[in-house]
C-alpha cells in the first residue's frame, strides 16, 4: 500500500457541502463577531469572509486583530445541533472500513464539534484521534508545519502518509510535505495525486 497514516478532513469532507451544517457556523459566526465587535451584520459577514481567504480561519483574523478569546467563539459557532442535519452513512461507513492504513481526523473546528458529526454519520469507531483547531495553538489548516507535527505524533512519515481533503490550500500544504493527496470535489486542477467526487470512493482507488 502507498501509504500507513490517512489523515481525513471533516466537514464538507466526509459529507456532502450542501447539507446544511457550515451554513449554520456561518451564522452563528457572523452573529457573534457583530456582538463581540459591536458592529452590523453585514459588517461582520464580511469581516467572517475576509479573515477565513486571508488565514484560513475567521478565528485567527480576530485573534490576531481583535485579541478575541478563542474558545468562546469556538463553543458557541460548532453549537449547531449537527446531528439534526446528518444521519448514518451506511455506504460511507463500507468504504471506511476497506480503506487500510491508520485513520485520523485533522479538522480546523472543535473536537466536540467532530465527535457530534462523526457520531451522527455512524462512523467515528473508525478514527484512533482527532486533531483539532487546539492542537497546534489555535493555527489553521493550511500548515505545512502543524501537519507535520501531527504526522510525528502518529508515529509516520509524509511519504507514507494520504491527506484527504476537499480545500485544495490545504492539500497544497500536504503535498509541500511529500504526502498522497486526494481532493474531494466534483472537479479537479488535475494537481493531486488523486481526485474523487466523495470519499464513498476512497477504496477504489487502492484496489489491489
Amino acid at each position: 500500500m502507498p501509504f500507513d497514516l490517512a489523515v481525513i478532513d471533516l466537514d464538507n469532507t466526509l459529507y456532502a457541502a450542501d447539507n446544511g451544517v457550515f451554513a449554520r457556523m456561518d451564522k452563528r459566526m457572523t452573529t457573534f463577531i457583530a456582538e463581540a465587535l459591536k458592529i452590523s451584520m453585514a459588517e461582520a459577514d464580511q469581516l467572517r469572509i475576509r479573515y477565513w481567504k486571508q488565514y484560513g480561519s475567521t478565528l485567527r483574523g480576530l485573534m490576531l486583530h481583535h485579541g478575541l478569546d478563542p474558545e468562546p467563539f469556538l463553543l458557541d459557532v460548532h453549537d449547531i445541533q449537527a446531528d439534526t442535519l446528518l444521519q448514518p452513512d451506511v455506504q460511507l461507513d463500507q468504504a471506511l472500513a476497506r480503506l487500510p492504513g491508520h485513520k485520523v481526523i485533522h479538522t480546523n473546528g472543535i473536537r466536540e464539534h467532530a465527535e457530534r458529526v462523526l457520531q451522527a454519520l455512524g462512523i467515528i469507531h473508525h478514527f484512533a484521534a482527532i486533531y483539532d483547531i487546539r492542537f497546534n495553538n489555535y493555527i489553521p489548516k493550511p500548515c505545512a508545519n502543524t501537519l507535520a507535527r501531527l504526522i510525528r505524533s502518529e508515529g509516520s512519515m509524509p511519504a507514507r502518509t494520504l491527506v484527504v481533503d476537499d480545500m485544495p490550500d490545504n492539500l497544497q500544504a500536504a503535498k509541500q510535505l511529500g504526502c498522497k493527496t486526494v481532493l474531494i470535489s466534483h472537479e479537479s486542477d488535475g494537481h493531486w495525486d488523486f481526485h474523487i467526487p466523495s470519499c464513498h470512493h476512497l477504496p477504489a482507488l487502492f484496489a489491489r
